[in-house]
């Protein structure tokens, strides 16, 4: 038995065609749809990337903990899982926030691993002057990221050059070599359509656009100020990288035609997260409450023991889900302490596996859905960022604990989860400004899909309230993530 993962990092399923959307051209994702089962009701839990990525290895919700984090040595990794029983294990990726300091202990969990290098604000080639880079709509524009991003795009100016192209051809290559083996995993992990919505002008003619302002295929994350013009064309720009992201995934259907991999190879295509675009005049992620476009994701799967096609699937499920259907899959141990379950009864009869989804950003709102109702629960006014990471790891994103923060550290009791191992208590300074300032949301997605209007009904939110409690408490949330949601422990 053999198992492929496509992951596509942010998108947006409302751009998708399978998910109603009838202007972009993404002919593959349509026959990804004749392939496999479709969900219409799959969300991720924590956001943003990497937290993403600790949730595809562990199972478990991690965001109530810590924000960004490499994986902790308490962390029970299924493709530890998978090598240790002798199925090999193989990623090819873009994404380079795994070679950066809060991506520590994530790629080498594999057999064998392929970077390929450029992506965004990847540190690759080596240039000590400024690049030029045209006249821009972006504030972005003093930062390293930038900077990084700019002296990149000079080496990528072809379609082979693109590191999505070198991704995939790299994944196509594994299977291509290890088609007729048994017992493997390969996850293609492409970094795209992830900003900067950076593309060929094939894939730009797709879209042809009137727009002649400045530049703009890298927005800042916030209130959307760009104006219409502007607006459409970064969605134009967003939708010629999701063009791009479409062919390469043909290909992969195309290897998955050529050998009959269809007999022995579970498929999932899925994303971390999405990624707003002027909805409910929004642009970015991280800053929001996580509203359907950031955390409402698209997720196909094709399974060899119950080869159903074409179908859709309407019962709630999420991220850390995966790792239980992975190991079911290969008749090995899940890792302990997940909080997914296994999409088996799902693909088979479209049977509930559970009946509420966790999923927020930490120091954001905390939130809770039964696939109809929304319920996002704000921190007290003034309690927004009275929270701590519970680590081993002192790293962030990109950089280290600083001295002062570790200063502060204290040594904290065992959680339920990190087998009886103490962990490091560092009271957080991640801040994202102002993402609690809508306070309290509730929305019935049946009369209001597009969460324009939130709700004012008691008694669900009530009783939201108590599935949020049960499930900070099942997830051993510390004690302040309670006291600043104003939540009785």
């Amino acid at each position: 038995m053999k198992a492929i993962m496509v992951m596509f990092d942010s998108l947006n399923r409302h751009f998708l065609p399978n998910y109603g959307c009838d202007w972009t051209v993404m002919p593959q994702f349509q026959r990804l749809s004749e392939k496999t089962l479709t969900f219409d009701c799959f969300y991720g839990g924590s956001m943003p990337c990497m937290p993403a990525r600790r949730e595809l290895q562990t199972g478990r919700y991690n965001f109530l903990h810590s924000s960004w984090s490499p994986m902790q040595p308490f962390d029970d990794s299924v493709i530890t899982r998978m090598k240790e029983a002798g199925i090999y294990t193989h990623i090819s990726t873009d994404h380079f926030h795994y070679w950066q300091d809060g991506g520590s202990c994530y790629l080498t969990k594999f057999d064998s691993h392929e970077i390929v290098r450029g992506q965004q604000g990847d540190p690759w080639m080596g240039q000590v002057s400024w690049p030029d880079y045209p006249d821009t709509l972006s504030k972005r524009k003093t930062g390293q990221s930038w900077r990084h991003d700019w002296v990149n795009r000079q080496f990528i100016t072809t379609e082979e050059a693109m590191p999505q192209y070198k991704t995939l051809e790299s994944g196509l290559d594994f299977i291509e070599r290890n088609h007729t083996e048994d017992q493997w995993f390969l996850q293609i992990e492409a970094f795209d359509p992830h900003e900067p919505f950076y593309t060929q002008s094939e894939y730009k003619k797709l879209y042809p656009d009137d727009y002649h302002g400045k530049n703009l295929d890298w927005p800042d994350y916030g209130i959307n100020q760009y104006g219409d013009a502007a607006t459409k064309h970064v969605r134009y720009e967003y939708a010629a990288l999701l063009s791009m992201c479409d062919r390469y995934l043909g290909k992969v259907l195309g290897m998955m035609d050529k050998y009959d991999l269809w007999k022995d190879t579970i498929l999932i295509v899925n994303t971390d997260h999405g990624f707003m675009l002027g909805e409910k005049e929004w642009m970015g992620k991280n800053i929001q409450p996580m509203y359907e476009e950031l955390i409402h994701t698209p997720f196909f799967i094709y399974d060899p023991r119950n080869p159903i096609q074409g179908e859709r699937r309407q019962q709630l499920a999420q991220t850390v889900d995966i790792v239980p259907t992975l190991a079911e899959f290969f008749q090995i141990a899940p890792p302990e302490f997940m909080d997914g379950h296994s999409l088996t009864p799902i693909i088979q009869h479209d049977t509930a596996v559970r009946d509420y989804a966790l999923f927020g950003i930490f120091g954001g709102h905390i939130c809770i859905t039964d696939g109809r109702y929304v319920y996002m629960r704000a921190a007290l006014p003034g309690r927004e960022n009275d929270i701590a990471n519970y680590t081993l790891m002192q790293l962030k994103m990109n950089t280290r604990f600083d001295v002062a923060e570790l200063q502060s550290l204290t040594l904290s009791p065992p959680f339920s989860f990190t087998k009886g191992v103490k962990t490091l208590r560092i009271p957080s300074r991640e801040k994202y400004p102002g993402i609690n300032r809508t306070g309290h949301l509730l929305f019935d997605l049946h009369t209001d899909p597009q969460q324009l209007t939130p709700i004012d009904d008691k008694e669900v939110e009530e009783r939201m309230i108590a599935l949020l409690v049960r499930l900070l408490k099942e997830s051993d949330a510390p004690a302040e993530q309670f006291i600043r949601l104003g939540l009785t422990l």
